[in-house]
């Protein structure tokens, strides 16, 4: 799948391919014109991911190619076992979680999860969980403290599940738990938004020692079409929106709303997944190791002055 300003790009690498597909090992003029049209494309891409615009990195965090929770999990875990339900109500498909060990250490690992196809969205819900989905979480995160184990959320939702049924089964109540708990937990929690981060349903499992955003993802309190929907009553000003919302990566970490931004590779996360898990594994095991220095009293306390901070002006 293109975007749209991606086109420019595949113009010039389509042409690249035909001028290749011509040319002979002994055509110097020719070699050296795809060498020339090779650079200019590089440039290009680096011009056009450097700058990109709000809107255009909301469009990056849904690209279907783009890896999911469980595409990252099974990349840097050698031997994950998911664990299911919440014990009250349910099995929620769109939270996934359970043990899964990285370079020997076992983590706890929990996030939304979306799907590729027809069946897989429905199944999964289009990554909006139900409440049952943040106590499923929850119980893991319970769990992981019990048996001392880090704990890692990923983050990639549209927003928390708003049926009908959502409501009659406590949503609000499991959200507002899970931040309460989380703020409590004894052992390492590290909170990485690889997608969309939208609403209490991103935050619903986001409150942790260091909160981390892949370059092109973005956290806000509401979609960039919402918000155009509440403010203009319609869908078509979700670009002005996306840049007043300040939701990217770049932005949410010079207000101090995220602790770092991890960054992918030229072109977006899904051109390159195992390079992009790497990328993941390392910030996780780097940030983690840096935690166990601390006393759980001195984690517990780091992440309540934190968030407790954000939002203070002084004058």
């Amino acid at each position: 799948m293109l975007l749209d300003f991606e086109k420019p790009i595949a113009e010039l690498e389509s042409k690249l391919g035909d001028m290749k597909g011509l040319a002979s090992d002994s055509d110097k003029e020719v070699q050296a014109a795809v060498k020339a049209l090779e650079k200019k494309i590089l440039d290009l891409k680096k011009e056009t991911f450097e700058n990109l615009t709000g809107w255009q990195r909301v469009q990056l965090s849904r690209h279907p190619d783009r890896p999911y929770t469980l595409d990252y999990i099974y990349e840097i875990t050698t031997d994950f076992i998911e664990l299911h339900g919440d014990r009250t109500v349910s099995d929620d498909k769109a939270m996934v979680g359970g043990l899964g060990t990285i370079d020997g250490q076992t983590f706890m690992l929990i996030g939304q999860q979306k799907g590729r196809n027809t069946k897989q969205r429905q199944l999964r819900n289009f990554g909006m969980a139900n409440p049952e989905g943040y106590r499923k979480a929850l119980r893991l995160m319970k769990m992981a403290e019990k048996f001392n184990k880090p704990i890692v959320t990923f983050i990639d939702t549209p927003g928390a599940f708003p049926g009908l049924e959502a409501e009659e089964r406590g949503q609000g109540e499991a959200i507002a738990r899970n931040l309460k708990e989380m703020f409590g937990l004894t052992v390492p929690v590290i909170c990485i938004v690889i997608g969309e981060g939208a609403s209490g349903g991103a935050l619903g499992i986001a409150i942790g020692d260091r909160v981390l955003m892949l370059e092109n993802s973005w956290y806000s309190v509401i979609s960039p079409e919402n918000c155009s929907t509440i403010l203009w009553r319609t869908w078509d000003y979700k670009e002005q929106a996306a840049e007043l919302l300040k939701l990217t990566a770049k932005d949410m970490h010079a207000l101090k709303l995220v602790d770092g931004i991890i960054r992918e590779p030229l072109g977006g996360a899904h051109t390159d997944v195992k390079w992009m898990a790497k990328e993941v594994k390392k910030v996780i095991l780097e940030q983690t190791k840096e935690l166990l220095k601390l006393t759980p009293q001195q984690r517990i306390e780091q992440r309540i002055d934190k968030f407790c901070s954000m939002g203070v002006v002084k004058e």
